[in-house]
């Protein structure tokens, strides 16, 4: 098997970079979980809670892969994909109901499970990416290796990266044309297409160009009107 080709480290930047820009949410419930622990017992939390967590999902990953065979999923992950890509711009952040553990089981048991409901995004994305990679052979390996890259910089510096994605707005707005690439590619792999999306390339790369223009685009106008409306409505008080 032939690792070193461009197309092979293009799709494993491209799963990292998926995982660490879904990841911050993820971070977050982690911190959230392990808050109420002694500090001893925090880092083992958030270790244990990792490795369960990273486990399911590589599972659940190479099932999805698996399940892009099917006819019509290719377009059904595409569309939900392009979903995550305009909700990443717009998303308001909510983690009420994360509930801190009292023991270290709770608290790790809390991190799988929160982790799991919130990884279904990033399980379509990484695998989206990785089907998307023509070497067919490798999509285990591209899953694995993405994950054992991203997951100590999730656990880790997840803060740094969080403070950097608040300070930087155009992060997320990459992150989001990112997510609507691999959906886009997704689409234009459909099998009940035959062809018409991905063998012509000027038709292929005009797909892909546009999807990506109006997702980003989208997310932008939502929220430059959010925006408007929050200063009319801090001004009429």
């Amino acid at each position: 098997m032939d690792f070193f080709t461009v197309e092979f480290f293009t799709a494993l930047l491209t799963i990292v970079f998926i995982d660490l820009i879904l990841a911050g949410d993820n971070a977050i419930v982690i911190g959230l979980a392990a808050r109420k622990l002694p500090q001893h017992q925090q880092k083992k939390a958030v270790i244990w809670g990792t490795v369960g967590a990273v486990g399911i999902r590589v599972i659940a990953t190479l099932l999805v892969v698996q399940l892009l065979s099917v006819p019509w999923l290719n377009l059904v992950g595409g569309l939900l994909l392009l979903w995550i890509a305009f909700k990443l711009l717009v998303q308001e952040d909510n983690h009420d109901n994360i509930k801190a553990g009292n023991t270290l089981w709770q608290s790790i048991r809390t991190i799988i499970i929160a982790d799991a409901a919130m990884g279904i995004d990033n399980v379509i994305a990484v695998a989206g990416a990785a089907k998307g990679s023509s070497h067919g052979e490798h999509e285990i390996i591209l899953v694995i290796l993405g994950l054992i890259i991203s997951v100590p910089v999730v656990v880790w510096g997840s803060t740094l990266f969080i403070k950097l994605i608040n300070k930087f707005e155009w992060i997320v707005y990459i992150g989001s044309a990112v997510l609507a690439y691999t959906a886009s590619k997704m689409i234009t792999h459909e099998k009940q297409f035959h062809g018409a999306l991905d063998e012509n390339k000027a038709i292929y790369w005009t797909f892909i160009i546009v999807v990506i223009i109006l997702t980003v685009g989208a997310g932008y106008l939502v929220n430059k009107r959010k925006q408007a409306a929050g200063q009319k409505s801090s001004q009429s008080h």
